[in-house]
């Protein structure tokens, strides 16, 4: 198996360090880190819903994605300096909502949005995966704080959600892209499942010459399999503390 700039083989996603309760206002917060990537994740409650759910006794969750000024090499300028945030950050941010509502019985939620926020720090690829992965661990706490206060009889997760990259450069399959993969890949592919095996997204472009259906499939396989392994990786660190 080739090694990678990093040290890593072709099917290893980087080292994931996640640390729970980082910020002390939310009821559910993380500290993510995949590798030089590294995002701040909260999960707050808001006791409303969206207008096209009132009265329909069913919650949401949504979620808002930035990325801080010193984030990148190029320092990037707020979205409020310029009015409008990026095509690229709606998109983001409307993934992670879609990833992380697979996860949950919103009827069991009742009338409620649980807010996701995440802050990227340091950005060096896979930024929106690595917010799913640790998203979700923040939803998590969130939801069973509202248990513990009699919010919510009972807990709404239905299933464990992570994502990963993965990419073919050179006519080989690479998980868990850094920037510099992901900017040099012929293929890039966004993977989100469930702890089901179910997926939920799976955002594949051909960056260079189109790529066929035996490629997909072991690209797909090569990211589901890793995320297997970070949902384990989740249900370890859930498992602590509760």
């Amino acid at each position: 198996m080739s090694k990678r700039e990093d040290g890593r083989g072709n099917d290893q996603f980087r080292e994931i360090n996640i640390k729970r309760n980082y910020i002390s206002h939310s009821d559910g917060s993380v500290f993510i880190e995949m590798g030089k990537t590294r995002i701040v994740c909260t999960a707050t409650m808001e006791e409303k819903v969206p207008p096209f759910l009132r009265g329909k006794n069913k919650g949401w969750v949504t979620a808002e994605y930035d990325m801080i000024p010193a984030s990148t090499p190029q320092r990037i300028i707020r979205p409020q300096a310029i009015g409008r945030i990026s095509g690229r950050t709606y998109e983001i941010q409307r993934l992670i909502g879609r990833s992380l509502r697979a996860a949950v019985d919103l009827e069991k939620l009742g009338e409620r949005t649980i807010w996701i926020d995440c802050d990227v720090i340091e950005a060096d690829g896979g930024t929106r995966t690595a917010s799913i992965t640790g998203s979700f661990i923040a939803l998590f706490d969130c939801l069973h704080v509202l248990v513990e206060r009699g919010k919510l009889d009972e807990m709404p997760i239905e299933s464990f959600v992570a994502a990963v990259s993965v990419g073919m450069i050179g006519g080989n399959i690479l998980v868990d892209l850094c920037f510099s993969e992901d900017s040099s890949a012929d293929v890039d592919m966004n993977v989100v499942m469930d702890s089901k095996e179910r997926l939920i997204e799976v955002q594949g472009t051909a960056e260079g010459d189109p790529f066929d259906r035996d490629k997909f499939n072991l690209m797909l396989d090569k990211a589901m399999s890793s995320i297997s392994e970070i949902i384990e990786l989740q249900k370890k660190i859930l498992s602590e503390g509760l």
